[in-house]
């Protein structure tokens, strides 16, 4: 479908770039359901970076001046959040490489995000509290990605998926 993404997609998956989980745990109801959310919480995360730019942009027209910390941080939320995205995208299209990345991102991101927004003085406090409200989107995301239901619909390449699940899987390509 997405022809145009192969060449990105064995950048970011490299070896296993076209191992797919089977079409049956793809297109579950509680697969589907999942990515449903995790595509509104990317959203909200969007809205949060947008936020952040726009209040950045409105002190400064006040005269107010903006830490470069502010102006990085706020680029790379959406910076974050649009890989996310791609991420979200191609997993729910059955891509276990981007599943493992955005399980593996929604873990770090919170975690780093917290520590950096415990920085005495690196942010103001506007700021920080978007950084808390961005580690709780995320955390949602991660455990959204870590149900019974999707570790099973999203098997490791090379393990047996669990026959009582009706995910069969091919094994992935060679070379």
């Amino acid at each position: 479908m997405f022809e145009f993404l192969k060449p990105l997609d064995k950048l970011a998956a490299g070896r296993n770039a076209e191992y797919r989980v089977s079409d049956h745990m793809r297109d579950h109801p509680s697969t589907l359901r999942t990515f449903r959310g995790i595509r509104w919480i990317l959203a909200a995360e969007v809205l949060v970076g947008l936020v952040a730019v726009v209040i950045a942009i409105v002190l400064v027209t006040h005269d107010v001046e903006v830490q470069w910390a502010v102006w990085f941080r706020s680029v790379g939320v959406l910076g974050i959040t649009i890989t996310l995205y791609y991420f979200a995208t191609r997993a729910a299209e059955g891509y276990y490489w981007a599943y493992s990345r955005l399980r593996l991102f929604s873990k770090i991101f919170p975690i780093v995000t917290l520590v950096v927004a415990a920085i005495p003085g690196l942010y103001p406090l506007w700021m920080t509290i978007e950084q808390i409200i961005f580690s709780f989107l995320m955390i949602g995301i991660g455990d959204l990605l870590t149900t019974d239901h999707m570790r099973d619909a999203f098997p490791k390449p090379g393990r047996a998926a669990d026959p009582d699940a009706g995910s069969a899987v091919s094994d992935p390509p060679l070379g």
